[in-house]
């Protein structure tokens, strides 16, 4: 790495921090800054919207991402450009390519039941538990705290979920009793975290939410569901089963935060 390509990218750095972004997008805009620079073999200083253009492109026809990634990306160098230069870059110099809307795919109940049942392990399926009965996206359950859980008042404390919102999530008497199950069930007891990572699930440090996604995945082919799931499918599943339940729909957007 160059000494341009460090300094912009600490410039993007101290913008993400002084706007309170999270890890996780901070993390992902700096992997594209440096992926673009690394594609044209130049300082990302020296580039212009056409060479934006000619990176969304190569995204779609060699890399053959999808509108939604491609979406992310120019995001990305969008806020680097913006905010980090001082350019003022307009969506037409780089413009957002259009996504085709798709309804998202819904289990029944039954399905849902399946694939927690089919889990590869016991720790996948609290995982997969979890996600159904609160509708967190994976990166909030992957960094749930023991602290989190308020069996007392039969709520868990989402903290820094998006946009660094907190926000409860209901509780019930099943999953308690699961997530004690996995609690016992540990080798080494964890001191923060709910789901700690590592080999044994003993490191100091949270789950990768790439687990949460895996565990999803493996799980929908053990079932032979033959659909193509992913963490997110649980959540569309939690609101939509709420909604058939007869729960008003501004009590549901506040449990999804």
């Amino acid at each position: 790495m160059t000494h341009s390509q460090t300094q912009s990218q600490t410039l993007m750095l101290e913008e993400l921090e002084r706007r309170n972004y999270s890890q996780s997008t901070t993390r992902s805009y700096l992997r594209v800054v440096a992926d673009l620079s690394r594609h044209f073999n130049r300082p990302v200083e020296e580039l212009s919207p056409g060479h934006i253009r000619e990176y969304q492109a190569y995204l779609f026809r060699e890399r053959h991402l999808t509108a939604n990634s491609v979406n992310q990306r120019v995001a990305a160098l969008r806020f680097f450009f913006n905010k980090a230069l001082k350019r003022n870059w307009s969506v037409e110099d780089a413009p957002y390519p259009k996504r085709p809307y798709q309804l998202p795919l819904i289990l029944s109940r039954e399905e849902v039941a399946r694939l927690i049942q089919c889990a590869l392990t016991p720790v996948h399926r609290t995982i997969l538990m979890t996600l159904y009965a609160t509708g967190m996206r994976r990166a909030e359950l992957a960094n749930l705290k023991l602290s989190d859980i308020d069996s007392r008042r039969m709520v868990i404390h989402v903290q820094g979920g998006k946009g660094r919102k907190d926000r409860d999530v209901m509780l019930s008497q099943n999953l308690l009793d699961a997530l004690r199950q996995h609690y016992r069930s540990l080798r080494r007891k964890p001191a923060t975290w709910l789901f700690p990572g590592g080999r044994y699930h003993s490191a100091d440090h949270p789950i990768d939410p790439k687990v949460v996604w895996h565990a999803c995945r493996e799980a929908a082919q053990r079932a032979g569901l033959g659909k193509q799931l992913h963490p997110h499918t649980l959540r569309h599943c939690f609101a939509t089963h709420l909604l058939e339940a007869g729960a008003d729909l501004r009590t549901i957007q506040l449990l999804l935060g």
